[in-house]
C-alpha cells in the first residue's frame, strides 16, 4: 500500500466510507483505540467493569492487540493486497459486512460473560479467520509469493487470539502467551512492511524535494539478517523472557534495528513530519528490544516496559503514521503534515514515552500511566475528528 502511488476512487453507488478497506477500518480502529482506553481507565479508577469473561487486564491487552491492532492491519491489507496481487478489492456491501463482523467481535468480547465465552470466541475469531483466508487466496491467485510471509504472520496472529480465548473459556492459562504472540507478529509485520515503505517513502520525498544523495539503500541481505536476529529474539522472549539467551538476542536485535534505521537517512526528513514519523515509529523497535534485553538481565525491570515500547511505542506510532499518510494520499490530498497532524504525532509519541517510563519510575507510576492514557485518547480522538470526514467523503478532485 503506497500512498505515494496508489489512488482510491468512489465508484458509482458505493458509499465513500466503504469504497476501500482502509476507510472504515482506520476510522473504526481509531475510535476503538480511544474508546477502549477510556473504558480501561474507568475500570482502573472508577470501579466499573466490562461484563467480559476476560479478566480486566486480559480484556485490555486483547482489545489493544486483536481489536485496535487487527482493525488497522485489516485496513492496510484490504487496500494493499489487491494492489500487490492485481486481485479485486473488497468494497461496498461486503466491506460493510466485514466491518460489521469486526464490530460484532468487539461487542461479543466485551459482553462475553453474558453471551457466553464460546460464542464470543467464535464471533471474534471469525474476523481474523476471514482476513487470513482472503489474503491467502489473493496472494496465491496473483502468484505474489513475495508476500506469502504476510499470510503466515496472519495465521500466527489468529493463533494468538485463539490462545487468549482459550483462557476465557477455561481450557488453559494461555492468554499472556497469546498476547505476546500477537505483539511478536505485529513487530514482525513492522519489520517486513515498514522495512519496505520507510526507505521507499524517504527516497521518494528526498528526490521530489531535490535533496538527492545520499539516499536510503534498497532492501538487501543486511535487512534480512536484521529481521532474522529480531525474530530469534522474539521467539526466545516467547519461550523464556528472563533468560540469558533472550537478553543476548534482544541486545543484538536492538543494535541491528538501530543500524538498519540509521541507513534510511531519517535525519534528512525533518522538514516533513509525515516522513519523519515513520522513522520515529521504527526507532521504537530498537528501544523495545533494548528494554527487552535490560528486563532479561535485571529482574527489577518489569516486563511491561519492553511490552509497551513495542505496543504503545512502535505499534501505535507506525500505525498512526500509515493511517494519516494513507488517508491523505488515497483521498487525493497533499502528502504534508499540518499542525493538527503534528499534534497527533506528538500525542502518540508522548503517550508511548510516558507508558514506558511508568514501570521504570515507580514513584511516578500512577501519574504517568494516567497521563499516558489521556494523551493516547486525545491522539486517536483527534485523528477521528480530523481524518474521519476525509474517510467518509469521496476522493478530492
Amino acid at each position: 500500500m503506497s500512498a505515494d502511488t496508489t489512488s482510491d476512487t468512489s465508484i458509482g453507488s458505493e458509499v465513500a466510507l466503504f469504497s476501500a478497506g482502509f476507510r472504515p477500518f482506520f476510522l473504526l480502529g481509531a475510535l476503538w483505540a480511544a474508546g477502549a482506553m477510556a473504558l480501561w481507565i474507568a475500570m482502573q479508577h472508577g470501579g466499573w467493569f466490562v461484563p467480559s469473561a476476560f479478566w480486566p487486564t486480559v480484556w485490555h491487552a486483547h482489545e489493544m492487540i486483536y481489536g485496535f491492532g487487527a482493525a488497522i492491519v485489516a485496513g492496510f491489507l484490504l487496500t494493499a493486497v489487491p494492489s500487490w496481487t492485481g486481485q479485486p478489492k473488497l468494497a461496498g456491501g461486503w466491506l460493510a459486512a466485514f466491518a460489521g463482523l469486526w464490530i460484532a467481535g468487539r461487542i461479543a468480547v466485551a459482553l462475553s460473560a453474558g453471551v457466553g465465552a464460546w460464542s464470543a470466541a467464535f464471533i471474534d475469531l471469525a474476523f481474523l479467520a476471514v482476513l487470513f483466508a482472503r489474503t491467502l487466496m489473493q496472494v496465491v491467485a496473483g502468484g505474489n509469493w513475495r508476500n506469502l510471509p504476510i499470510t503466515i504472520a496472519l495465521s500466527v496472529f489468529l493463533s494468538g487470539s485463539v490462545l487468549a480465548h482459550a483462557q476465557a473459556v477455561g481450557l488453559a492459562m494461555t492468554a499472556d502467551l497469546g498476547h505476546r504472540l500477537g505483539i511478536a507478529v505485529l513487530v514482525a509485520l513492522i519489520m517486513l512492511i515498514g522495512g519496505r515503505i520507510v526507505p521507499t517513502f524517504t527516497r521518494n520525498w528526498l528526490n521530489m524535494t531535490g535533496r538527492g544523495e545520499p539516499l536510503p539503500p534498497t532492501m538487501g541481505r543486511f535487512d534480512i539478517a536484521t529481521i532474522a536476529i529480531a525474530v530469534a529474539a522474539l521467539v526466545s522472549w516467547l519461550i523464556a523472557a528472563e533468560s540469558v539467551a533472550t537478553g543476548a538476542l534482544a541486545a543484538a536485535a536492538a543494535l541491528a534495528q538501530a543500524l538498519r534505521l540509521a541507513r534510511w537517512r531519517g535525519e534528512r526528513t525533518l522538514a516533513e513530519p509525515l516522513v519523519t514519523v515513520l522513522h520515529v515509529g521504527y526507532g521504537w523497535l530498537a528501544a523495545g528490544f533494548a528494554l527487552m534485553a535490560w528486563a532479561a538481565f535485571d529482574p527489577t525491570v518489569l516486563d511491561s516496559a519492553p511490552i509497551h515500547a513495542l505496543t504503545a511505542g512502535a505499534m501505535a506510532t507506525m500505525m498512526m503514521a500509515m493511517m494519516t499518510r494513507a488517508t491523505l494520499g488515497h483521498t487525493g490530498r497533499p502528502l504534508h503534515a499540518d499542525g493538527l497532524t503534528v499534534a497527533i504525532f506528538a500525542l502518540v509519541f508522548g503517550a508511548g514515552v510516558m507508558r514506558v517510563l511508568a514501570p521504570l519510575l515507580p514513584g511516578l507510576y500512577t501519574g504517568l500511566v494516567s497521563w499516558s492514557a489521556v494523551a493516547w485518547i486525545a491522539a486517536f480522538a483527534l485523528y477521528a475528528a480530523t481524518y474521519g470526514p476525509m474517510l467518509c467523503r469521496a476522493r478530492a478532485a
